[in-house]
């Protein structure tokens, strides 16, 4: 199970990687979110994923008997699945008004505060 995971954690984050990459700002924000998902899986599978075991000490043990789930992992990744949906909806909102007053998509063409023909910078030093 851990294979699996580990191979979906890189998948996730491969694919993250390249949304961003993109000129797209759709798909920038896609990215993001993917990337951010890839992270939060990873963080889920370092905290040990077991079906037999819960997260929880029995009553009357203050240490437990065997081994157990991590909680911290589980209420990180709630509280991450949150920030990062509420992200995900203010950058949309933000990029689709970028895309009502500039009427473009592509990152290239929102070049407002460059001029049109400037130079182009330095490729060496």
């Amino acid at each position: 199970m851990d294979y699996i995971l580990a191979i979906l954690v890189g998948l996730f984050i491969a694919l993250g990687v390249y949304l961003l990459l993109s000129r797209s700002v759709i798909r920038m924000l896609l990215g993001m979110t993917i990337f951010g998902n890839g992270v939060n899986l990873l963080i889920f599978t370092a905290g040990r994923v077991t079906r037999e075991i819960a997260p929880i000490v029995p009553p009357g043990l203050e240490t437990p008997e065997g081994p157990i789930a991590n909680p911290l992992p589980q209420a990180l990744i709630l509280t991450a699945i949150v920030i990062g949906f509420s992200m995900f909806c203010f950058l949309l909102v933000l990029a689709y008004r970028a895309y009502q007053s500039l009427d473009a998509d592509n990152t290239d063409t929102m070049r407002l505060a460059e001029p049109e023909r400037a130079p182009e910078p330095p490729l060496s030093y």
